[in-house]
């Protein structure tokens, strides 16, 4: 099973440790774009202009200025340093020992500086999204689009594809042929911090229960345990199941 999951916006650092090594993350063939986007986004960060190239607001200058030390800022663990809603119901440090193995194992959080990494991996906090058309790299989700190609399906094997991840980063990889058919874009009804909670909340759930399950409709039925799903088929070839899923109370 491969569960794909966005960065968050916020996201937490530490003063002391060690710096990133991008050679010892996880797909350690997305080394050489890893290194090229983080000095693309240093450079453009320096500039006075930067808020408006990265798309956030001027008021975020200390988040902006963490771009300007990526190689010696001290990394800590994804889990740790991406925080939020989604990733407090994730509670990714609450998981009982098996589930965060399993975790390890199977949730991918897709990033616009580092392409794709695991729970465990040693990153800086940054701010960029997948949406920046990044000078000296380009759009961002077409930079890593072939890298990310190249990796994930074999992080995803024989098992469902996951997609909890925002349009802006679903951008950045598309499974294809067979992968395609075992892909399910998680849908939750109503408002953003809700779809992000109840998104967390299935990604711990599956982490929990355990079963590497094969097909989607197997993927509904572990879920329906503790959610109220509703499937719904792809409309066309190469598009993605969608399980409608709202937490119960």
């Amino acid at each position: 099973m491969l569960i794909l999951l966005p960065p968050s916006e916020s996201k937490t650092g530490r003063t002391r440790g060690r710096p990133v090594a991008h050679e010892h993350l996880s797909f350690p063939e997305l080394a050489p774009t890893r290194h090229a986007v983080a000095e693309a986004v240093a450079k453009v960060s320096a500039h006075p202009d930067a808020a408006a190239t990265l798309g956030v607001s001027a008021n975020l200058t200390a988040e902006i200025a963490r771009n300007l030390v990526l190689h010696t800022a001290p990394a800590l663990p994804a889990s740790r340093v991406y925080s939020g809603v989604l990733y407090d119901a994730l509670a990714y440090a609450d998981l009982d020992p098996a589930a965060k193995r399993r975790a390890n194992r199977w949730v991918v959080v897709v990033s616009a500086l580092y392409g794709a990494v695991r729970p465990t991996d040693a990153i800086a906090p940054y701010r960029l999204s997948m949406a920046v058309n990044l000078p000296g790299v380009g759009p961002l989700a077409s930079a890593w689009k072939p890298e990310l190609t190249a990796v994930l399906p074999e992080v995803a094997g024989r098992g469902v594809v996951v997609d909890c991840r925002s349009s802006t980063y679903a951008a950045a990889w598309t499974p294809t042929g067979d992968l395609a058919d075992r892909w399910v874009q998680v849908r939750v009804p109503g408002a953003t911090h809700m779809a992000k909670h109840t998104r967390g909340l299935v990604a711990r759930e599956l982490c929990r229960v355990g079963r590497d399950v094969r097909r989607v409709r197997d993927l509904a039925t572990v879920l329906e345990q503790s959610f109220d799903v509703e499937l719904t088929p792809p409309g066309k070839a190469g598009r993605p199941w969608i399980l409608d899923a709202t937490a119960r109370r």
